[in-house]
């Protein structure tokens, strides 16, 4: 997967900042959402390649796109949520509607689908979802039936219903994954295809600028040539191998409206003056509503840059690290939000301050492709495999990389995330030894705790190595953040650890003195000072406009 020059990159950003700036100002996207209806001109000026194009950026170059990466997607995708989620959610559609079609099509039909993509500026949805399925493709009910004329093959009727389909009730083209013969098959079928029609938009709790609708497919009949690939049965492989790619996309929503709320929450602090100073000079403030959501923000951006360039550089099977950069970030975005709120007070629960739409919108980024929950058992399954494979050495291993980092730079927290790294393979370690997986909470609690460790140790690293310049702080600031990230890994990894595994029933009497409880508590020490740095500096990087 290819990568943008930094400054095309950077033009686009531009380009869609200067759009917002102009068109979609906090006036006009409450009332679009307030009209609750698609803003189809938006969307146009958005595909439209004189203005903007981003439907450009996922197609080759070879086809009339711009063939952006991985690293790309995210950027774009995290200023689009920044502006609104609900106009993001429907350029996303287009992306995932588009993956099989990347992922699976024959050289012949990328050159003609994505080649009138890329010419015409359609919209595209992705019909996997099923009302009884949800997020379980494993139990696809919708049916593609051959039709076959002088023992060839020469068309499918498919039948079956579709749910919760972003740009359900708009889109020109649609992939949806029907079970063949052969197994789940990905095809291409048209909005005017006879036996084809949507419900009405869902009245949804918010994303209320973005179509979503149920799909009804009866009997509706596709040529044999919009099969995509070559063959049936290739549909969950090819739905798994865009995963780590798709679920980037959406913490990278989750980043950018968490990161636009708290931008707002920290502009209030210094206007709002109470007990004889403004609130960004109180600790009961910033280190509760500020300074927490800024450094997980930070933490999941790290982790989705990782994962981003390690995607542009074609390594595969990243499914996992997708699902932890989407946890984090989502979740992370989602309590950004709900603290703004807080942080704004009676101003932040009223529609009139855009803090309270940014909460209702990114809430979703913690439901679609993949719940929080079902990311949480991805993280613990996979890295349960990876455990017990490597007879316990993956996080050992990890943490001694992590101790040679601290070496070359003491100051990003690589020694901390390297006790909670050790920690985490103590624990696992453990659940094995005492079966504590069969307890199902149990087990999404250790994706819970994966995924902080996880973020800790690549946050520390990259602090020092790679630190991002998108937030806007100084790099020394970043190296605080990651060192307080790291704080918090250990200390979850080792209390919450051994709460969870005592609560199951662990046998081992010492387990709390392995895991390094006190010690974590002890490194607790200068967390207070590191997060006074931390308010200091994003009033700094954000002054009132």
């Amino acid at each position: 997967m290819g990568r943008l020059d930094a400054e095309i990159l950077d033009q686009i950003l531009e380009t869609l900042n200067d759009y917002a700036g102009k068109r979609l100002t906090a006036e006009k996207l409450l009332e679009i959402e307030h009209k609750d209806e698609f803003p189809e001109e938006v969307m146009k000026d958005l595909y439209d390649p004189g203005q903007i194009g981003l439907h450009l950026l996922t197609i080759p170059e070879d086809l009339g796109g711009l063939g952006g990466g991985a690293y790309d997607i995210y950027r774009v995708s995290e200023e689009m949520a920044a502006i609104d989620l609900g106009i993001a959610t429907g350029v996303l559609a287009t992306f995932l509607g588009t993956d099989p079609i990347n992922v699976g099509a024959t050289a012949e039909q990328k050159a003609q689908w994505l080649g009138e993509l890329a010419e015409k500026g359609q919209f595209y949805a992705y019909g996997a979802t099923e009302p009884q399925a949800g997020s379980d493709l494993g139990a696809l009910s919708t049916k593609a039936e051959p039709v076959e004329r002088d023992g060839k093959v020469v068309a499918y009727r498919i039948s079956g219903r579709k749910q919760w389909i972003s740009n359900g009730g708009v889109a020109d083209r649609y992939t949806i994954l029907a079970n063949a013969p052969g197994g789940p098959t990905w095809f291409l079928v048209d909005r005017d295809t006879e036996g084809f029609t949507h419900g009405k938009p869902e009245d949804k709790h918010g994303i209320r600028a973005s179509n979503t609708a149920a799909l009804f497919l009866e009997n509706v009949e596709v040529p044999a040539d919009r099969l995509i690939g070559t063959e049936e049965g290739q549909g969950l492989a090819q739905a798994q191998a865009v995963f780590g790619y798709t679920r980037l996309m959406v913490a990278a929503f989750g980043l950018g409206a968490g990161r636009d709320a708290l931008t707002r929450a920290i502009r209030y602090s210094q206007e709002r003056v109470q007990g004889g100073g403004p609130l960004s000079e109180k600790q009961g403030y910033t280190h509760k509503l500020i300074v927490p959501n800024a450094v997980r923000l930070e933490a999941a951006r790290a982790y989705i840059e990782w994962v981003a360039e390690r995607l542009d550089g074609d390594e595969e099977g990243l499914a996992t690290e997708g699902a932890v950069a989407k946890y984090l970030a989502t979740e992370a975005g989602n309590k950004a939000a709900e603290d703004a709120i807080q942080a704004l007070g009676g101003y932040g629960y009223t529609r009139e301050y855009m803090v309270e739409k940014i909460k209702r919108d990114v809430r979703i980024t913690t439901i679609y492709e993949g719940t929080s929950e079902i990311m949480e058992w991805t993280i613990a399954r996979d890295r349960w495999q990876l455990h017990l494979k490597s007879r316990g050495q993956y996080y050992q291993e990890w943490a001694t990389r992590a101790d040679a980092r601290h070496r070359e730079n003491p100051n990003t927290g690589s020694a901390l995330a390297a006790a909670a790294l050790r920690a985490l393979a103590v624990l696992l370690e453990r659940a094995r030894l005492d079966r504590l997986t069969r307890n199902q909470h149990v087990l999404f609690r250790l994706g819970e705790l994966i995924a902080y460790v996880e973020t800790a140790a690549v946050f520390s690293e990259r602090a020092a190595t790679a630190p991002s310049k998108v937030l806007g702080v100084e790099p020394a600031t970043l190296e605080t953040m990651a060192r307080v990230h790291a704080r918090e890994a250990l200390h979850k990894v080792t209390t919450e650890g051994l709460r969870w595994a005592n609560g199951a029933g662990q046998t081992d009497p010492a387990l709390g003195a392995t895991l390094g409880v006190e010690a974590a508590l002890a490194a607790q020490a200068g967390l207070v000072e590191d997060m006074d740095r931390i308010a200091g500096d994003l009033v700094r990087a954000f002054p009132v406009k």
